[in-house]
């Protein structure tokens, strides 16, 4: 693969960090300090396509191609990580109605999408159900040509604002997709608060009690939800989180470089002492390995390797472990400072812990990953994996 960005792709990451130094970075301490993300920002992403930034043209979105999309994501996730989950959860709906969804879902509800008039949430996660994603418990039965819907979600991001949900339930004993308006009569959305991380992405838990609705809002197949639909949302949601940790660390990163280049100690910048040097060091090594794994997570999906879904839970195993070890290496050099408000790196370090539980936590991802490598090496000859003869040349 090709590690240089082209030119368009550079055009569009500075116009990118433009956007997210004036539009972003100046609200996202407040944001989180109040738990909000103010209606005139997700505007603001609207405005600039964000929204559409993966779907077709024919429904008005962007196209851009997966590397470009994950620039867009590491800079959204450098100004706010609030904001890139919005991204990310809206991409995972409007990705999984785009290959799932009927004609007339596709028609009526991908240009709604693609334009931000109307916000998606992906509610997968339940009260009992995270990890095991497959056994939720929240059911669907038909009746009369409308599906019923009883059961409860939670952790939903931006649950509070969205219009539209991309529901999991089990219908006749199988894995099932639905698509559930915000006023649909039965549904009761309840904000959480007090969240250790991405404060502002305004989580909800959803309740169902005898929530009706049409036969038509089945995504898919019945069987279909978390085999196909749910699979496909969270194969972007891995990688749109992957580039946000990517973000996370590179913010961190400056931050300690603008902090070490300023502060002194001992008569001296800190970015003189050795072991800030180490520390730096550290911090720009792991950082630029990660964002070459979503480098290549992104390469292979945009050439259509099946590849692209093991290299995608790589990349965000490897980029949200990483950015949780740079922030809380940056709140370590800044000291004090680092465990106040006033200085961003508090946001940083609780922001990447989260990144590490999300659309498939660490443990997870080392579990998929760990199957992938035995059934990759296994299969091979036994002679490619003995070790290679040394042979001495004279």
């Amino acid at each position: 693969m090709q590690l240089e960005l082209n030119d368009q792709q550079k055009n569009a990451q500075a116009e990118f960090r433009k956007f997210v130094e004036q539009e972003i970075i100046p609200y996202a301490s407040g944001c989180d300090r109040q738990e909000h993300t103010p209606k005139h920002l997700i505007d603001k992403l609207a405005q600039k396509g964000v929204l559409s930034a993966i779907l077709p043209r024919q429904f008005n979105g962007k196209e851009m191609d997966m590397i470009t999309f994950g620039l867009l994501n590491e800079e959204i996730g450098r100004g706010c990580s609030s904001l890139r989950s919005l991204l990310t959860v809206h991409s995972m709906v409007s990705q999984a109605m785009y290959k799932w969804g009927s004609k007339s879902q596709k028609e009526n509800w991908l240009p709604k999408l693609a334009s931000g008039k109307v916000i998606a949430a992906f509610a997968l996660s339940e009260p009992n159900v995270g990890s095991d994603a497959k056994s939720v418990e929240t059911t669907a039965k038909l009746v009369d040509n409308v599906f019923i819907l009883n059961g409860q979600k939670k952790w939903i991001t931006y649950g509070q604002v969205a219009d539209i949900f991309l529901v999991f339930a089990q219908y006749a004993g199988q894995s099932s997709a639905f698509l559930v308006a915000k006023n649909t009569p039965g549904l009761v959305i309840k904000p959480i608060s007090g969240m250790l991380g991405v404060k502002a992405s305004m989580l909800a838990e959803l309740h169902f009690e005898e929530c009706c609705i049409p036969q038509e809002n089945l995504v898919g197949r019945v069987g279909f939800g978390f085999s196909h639909v749910a699979a496909t949302a969270l194969d972007y949601g891995r990688y749109s989180v992957a580039w946000g940790c990517i973000g996370i660390a590179q913010a961190s990163l400056e931050a300690c470089i603008q902090y070490t280049n300023q502060r002194q100690q001992f008569g001296v910048y800190l970015k003189e002492h050795q072991l800030i040097r180490q520390m730096i060091t550290e911090m720009l090594t792991n950082l630029k390995a990660a964002r070459l794994l979503c480098y290549q997570a992104g390469y292979l999906k945009d050439i259509g390797d099946p590849r692209s879904i093991t290299e995608t839970s790589i990349a965000k195993y490897f980029a949200s472990t990483t950015a949780t070890k740079i922030a809380n290496d940056a709140v370590q050099i800044h000291g004090g400072n680092g465990c106040s408000s006033e200085y961003p790196v508090e946001r940083y370090l609780r922001d990447a812990k989260i990144m590490e539980i999300i659309e498939g936590s660490t443990q997870i991802q080392q579990i998929a990953i760990a199957d992938y490598a035995y059934q990759e090496y296994l299969s091979q000859p036994v002679q490619s994996l003995m070790a290679p003869k040394l042979v001495a040349r004279m």
